[in-house]
């Protein structure tokens, strides 16, 4: 299995490269070459299956030669050990043909757990082979970030930098990313909103000299192995529905386009889906793109759903490489005209292409609470702001076509936004036994400004030799 990347200038590596190096040294996105294609035959199979034994079957095509059947398996089973519910990803029924995907039974009770928790142990084995240190920078809008502290904590052969935008995650984010103790961990409180923390970590990526001198790694959803990791869960609920005899459509609630991305390459490996729907908060650019067929930033509002706050949608570049025929150099000016102008426009094929794919729907900051409120009303579910915007922008979806069931992820606890549930439904969501002190546990946090040299002298500082 040989992965390239999306601008079509960088080095064709294998799974175990493109996962320890991140971002191509072109700017660009690792993607597998070809996409492995299960049979409708071995779809069926994994019916049963516990999560441990899908993910190794949706997973292990893509991973080639880099890790054995039985490494593989191991990472798998260490990395969902600690998750809070036996079937990992289990499916609620909110209504007539329409499902909730909890993905919130991790550690850091969020989505991001799924794909980090493996990453963290897929490292640890390469790096071991390997005989290597790396230093891991990541940039969060909240769950990311907490995620990967969560999975590289301790590690002797890591170090982790994780960039948030300071006074724009919730608190239970920011307490989860601030009060690991271990001194392999760093959270920097970065004067931004996200896109800046993110363009930070990309600068980053683009300095040469430094990502040689310090062996820069990512761990964002620019690294391919977060985003196959997040393809498992789009198998085992389809499945549990009926697939592969029977369609089924997903609603994403998304701001960085990995996770529904997840679900375009399980359409692409074979599973039955029907409609992939994006589904945006106040900051649309997504839908509007979809909508208007050009993507332009207007800049980005704060919102009571915080991880969807980004303007900057990485992923979405490996959604347009397949939507331009995987042409690079294409991929590479609509990029730079990003960034330089801050807008771009997608050409009729390329837009023909998404529409067939995807739909969209964006949900502002008042009905995101009525959903909240609405929800626990009619289901006695409590959805986070998040998964709310998933499930009002899913009505519609649903509304246009009620024969085919509709899966909406939910992509963290409740409890990780308690203010806007509480302004939603008047109840307080407590936080799980095993996070009851949180918020007595003293923090450790740097400050920094929004400024490449000074985070790159930081990370120098910081990082073990």
């Amino acid at each position: 299995m040989r992965y390239i990347s999306t601008r079509g200038q960088a080095p064709v590596l294998s799974f175990g490269e493109a996962m320890l190096t991140g971002l191509a040294r072109d700017g660009g996105l690792y993607v597998p070459e070809t996409v492995p294609v299960m049979t409708a035959d071995e779809i069926a199979a994994l019916a049963g299956l516990s999560y441990e034994e899908v993910a190794f079957r949706v997973m292990r095509p893509f991973t080639g030669d880099t890790f054995t059947e039985a490494e593989l398996k191991g990472a798998i089973a260490r990395a969902y050990a600690g998750f809070g519910h036996a079937a990992r990803a289990p499916l609620k029924q909110l209504a007539p043909n329409h499902f909730l995907l909890e993905l919130f039974h991790g550690p850091t009770l969020a989505f991001k757990d799924f794909a980090m928790q493996v990453i963290g142990q897929l490292f640890q084995i390469e790096l071991a082979k390997q005989g290597r240190r790396i230093t891991i920078v990541g940039a969060t809008s909240g769950d990311t970030g907490s995620a990967a502290i969560e999975a590289f904590r301790g590690l002797d052969n890591v170090d982790v930098f994780i960039l948030f935008p300071h006074g724009r995650v919730s608190e239970v984010q920011r307490r989860q990313m601030t009060t690991p103790i271990e001194g392999n961990v760093h959270a920097l409180a970065v004067d931004g909103d996200f896109d800046d923390c993110q363009g930070k970590l990309k600068d980053m990526f683009n300095d040469f000299a430094f990502r040689d001198e310090v062996g820069l790694a990512g761990v964002n959803s620019i690294n391919f192995a977060r985003v196959l990791a997040q393809i498992v869960y789009f198998f085992t609920s389809a499945v549990a529905l009926g697939a592969p005899h029977r369609k089924v459509s997903f609603t994403v609630p998304t701001g960085n386009f990995g996770d529904i991305f997840a679900g375009f390459l399980a359409k692409e490996m074979g599973l039955p889906v029907e409609r992939l729907v994006i589904a945006t908060n106040q900051n649309d650019i997504l839908d509007r793109c979809l909508k208007a067929g050009d993507y332009t930033k207007h800049g980005v509002t704060p919102s009571i759903s915080p991880s969807m706050d980004i303007e900057v949608s990485s992923n979405f570049e490996r959604a347009l490489f397949w939507a331009y025929g995987k042409d690079g150099a294409a991929i590479a000016e609509l990029m730079d005209e990003l960034k330089t102008r801050g807008t771009f426009t997608v050409s009729a094929n390329a837009m023909a292409h998404l529409r067939d794919t995807y739909d969209s729907g964006s949900v502002g900051e008042a009905r995101t609470l009525e959903v909240i409120g609405e929800t626990l009303k009619e289901t006695g579910e409590l959805v986070c702001p998040h998964s709310a915007v998933g499930v009002g922008v899913a009505a519609g979806a649903i509304e246009r076509d009620p024969g085919t069931p509709m899966v909406t992820l939910a992509t963290a606890h409740p409890a990780k936004f308690p203010d806007a549930v509480e302004e939603a439904t008047g109840l307080r969501p407590a936080l799980p036994p095993r996070m009851a002190d949180l918020f007595e546990r003293p923090e450790r946090v740097t400050r920094v400004a929004n400024d490449l040299a000074a985070l790159e002298a930081l990370i120098r500082k910081e990082r073990r030799a």
